[in-house]
């Protein structure tokens, strides 16, 4: 039985028009989804805030069965959701199998987390009882964007409904069904009451009314650091929080006493998993000089060993870019890149939007590819000498995501990784990983920090409230 029908998945009573949604690898129309304007964002709201009071009523265990029946759903109904993944956002097939993992992990451990948010008994210099307890935020709105449809709307989504929230999500029209339609479909199948999540497929305008509204008390962004300013700037104003998950230019280290097979080995998936389009890709690559000629040929040699195309009808290590927008952005940043004196050392050329993983060697800070977040698979590649300067060339630009180190002495990639503010840091792989159980976040321009998974769900998505309890009314001296 189809998961979703085309005759029932559609959200009722958008009126902001429809959009198509386009395969990336063939132009094709794999769908039209119907768009949400501000006025629906308003509606939503309305509805969620008065459905979210019986659904964080709702015994914790109940809400845990609905989270992991959930989880079992996207184990279920996984060939259906891979194929969307695969196709809609240009994925291959082993990287939509991994979202689908982590999507089902997210929603086992959102279950547990229903029984979790636990308080704290405090001492009082007055005769009462004092104690804190979390209770749910509210109203809460996702922004998710297209690179890890399922991942990055997931990771909110189900913690927040556990908790006890309703969720307002708002999907990149450019993959509303693998980011958005498909998780509705997903737990109204597990059971979740009705009102409690609302999908609203949507552009900037929507997306702003979403931080706007008074109804939602919390905002979970995954996108641009640009776009994220602009969303934080807008929920301060209106006194709420915001968790930032945001661009990268994350760095992979090789020290001199590393295996250079195996670091090139690390450094390809990093930099060339799903077209670089991930926050964490591996945007820089430090080698140490004694290293680095070998470094760069065989990591050349291993670009242009690798496929790229129709990731739904042929097996290929690399698919599609999302779009033409993204493609001319990859495309300006190598040539400004190649201009500026970076060697081009694989690559650099594309057939539609289907880009050749790409080398550029002497990158420096004149090479844009090497100083920007591409969002491509570009691995721009510097040499160092000393261990003072990769510290300092790896501590470099404005962002603060992701970080591996590579060596033989992991004592020695502590110590260098302490060197280097990150929101993650790897020793011995690269910077793309993502687990449920584990924080995820960066600092600087990469966002506010961790605000995803684990515990740091409880923060998000929850409020602390003080309460105390008196036998008698207090007297007081007026």
């Amino acid at each position: 039985m189809s998961l979703l029908d085309p005759k029932t998945w559609q959200p009722v009573g958008l009126s902001g028009g429809e959009s198509a949604v386009v395969e990336p690898a063939t132009g094709d129309t794999l769908a039209t989804v119907a768009l949400a304007s501000p006025e629906d964002v308003a509606a939503a709201s309305e509805v969620a805030r008065d459905a979210r009071k019986a659904w964080s009523d709702t015994p914790y265990h109940v809400r845990a069965g609905v989270l992991r029946r959930a989880s079992d759903l996207f184990a279920e109904h996984a060939a259906e959701l891979r194929e969307w993944l695969v196709r809609e956002s240009g994925s291959v097939p082993g990287k939509a199998d991994f979202e689908l993992r982590v999507a089902a992990q997210e929603c086992y451990e959102a279950a547990a987390l229903a029984s979790r948010p636990t308080g704290q008994t405090l001492p009082s210099e007055e005769p009462r009882l004092s104690y804190t307890r979390r209770v749910p935020a509210g109203v809460v709105g996702v922004i998710a964007p297209f690179n890890a449809p399922l991942i990055l709307s997931i990771r909110s989504v189900a913690p927040a409904l556990a908790l006890g929230n309703a969720v307002l999500l708002k999907p990149d029209p450019r993959t509303a069904v693998c980011g958005g339609l498909a998780l509705a479909a997903v737990f109204a199948e597990a059971g979740l009451p009705e009102g409690l999540l609302h999908i609203l497929p949507a552009g900037a305008e929507t997306g702003r009314a979403l931080v706007v509204d008074e109804r939602v008390r919390v905002i979970s962004f995954t996108g641009s650091t640009a776009a994220g300013r602009a969303v934080g700037e807008a929920a301060g104003r209106h006194l709420k929080r915001a968790h930032l998950e945001l661009g990268g230019n994350s760095v992979l280290v090789v020290l001199a006493d590393a295996d250079v097979e195996a670091a090139v080995a690390q450094a390809v998936w990093g930099s060339f998993f799903h077209q670089g389009q991930l926050c964490m890709t591996t945007g820089r690559h430090l080698v140490h000089a004694s290293l680095y000629e070998e470094y760069v040929e065989r990591l050349a040699a291993k670009a242009r060993s690798l496929t790229v195309g129709d990731p739904y009808r042929e097996p290929v290590h690399l698919g599609p870019v999302i779009d033409a927008g993204q493609l001319a952005k990859i495309d300006a940043l190598v040539e400004a890149s190649a201009a500026a004196g970076a060697r081009v050392a694989a690559g650099g050329t594309h057939q539609g939007l289907f880009y050749r993983p790409t080398v550029l060697a002497e990158a420096d800070d004149q090479a844009p590819a090497y100083t920007e977040e591409v969002f491509g698979p570009v691995a721009p590649v510097r040499s160092f000498a000393t261990l003072d300067e990769a510290a300092a060339l790896a501590a470099t630009g404005p962002y603060g995501l992701s970080l591996g180190i590579v060596t033989r002495d992991t004592a020695l990639g502590l110590e260098l990784a302490d060197r280097i503010p990150t929101g993650i840091a790897h020793i011995n792989d690269q910077t793309v990983n993502d687990e449920a159980v584990a924080p995820f976040g960066g600092t600087a321009a990469s966002g506010t920090g961790a605000r995803f998974g684990g515990e740091a769900n409880l923060d998000a998505f929850t409020e602390l409230r003080w309460t105390t309890v008196r036998r008698e009314p207090a007297g007081r001296p007026f």
